[in-house]
């Protein structure tokens, strides 16, 4: 065994875990961590559960914050709180894998809304944003990295 330590989504790795209550396993992700000591990343099911209104990322008065689909709720502090604090737990990896599009995780590839949910543009989810200010010498992915079709 490895003594290497990569973070993945947990829905990457089959925990149904998603607003939806389901997953987006990717076996490719699974089989090129093999052997590593694989750490499950999800900030929104400890804190909303599963499952649970959609959310997205909004720009508001410049900012992006996250906000509830249905409810408007924003959601910023909550979720950033939860991702400081798993990372705080788990600063020493050697690898992180996010879930392309997701208004927390997506790497480059989250879609921005204004108010009336029109796309502005696509950029980092909330613990991708924090992810990649605090690992700045480790290379983030998504699960499209290690896709067959690449």
């Amino acid at each position: 065994m490895s003594n290497k330590k990569v973070i993945i989504s947990a829905c990457l790795l089959g925990h149904t875990c998603r607003y939806d209550g389901k997953t987006k396993k990717t076996t490719e992700v699974l089989d090129a961590f093999d052997g590593w000591e694989i750490i499950p990343f999800c900030p929104e099911a400890p804190l909303f559960g599963t499952p649970r209104q959609r959310i997205s990322v909004v720009e508001v008065d410049g900012l992006n914050k996250i906000i509830t689909d249905e409810t408007k709720e924003d959601v910023t502090k909550l979720l950033k709180d939860e991702i400081e604090s798993f990372l705080d737990k788990h600063q020493n990896v050697d690898s992180i894998v996010l879930k392309s599009k997701s208004p927390s995780c997506g790497i480059g590839t989250t879609p921005v809304l204004d108010t009336n949910k029109n796309i502005l543009r696509y950029a980092n989810g909330i613990a991708g944003d924090i992810f990649s200010k605090r690992f700045k010498d480790i290379d983030i992915l998504d699960e499209n990295h290690f896709s067959l079709k690449n």
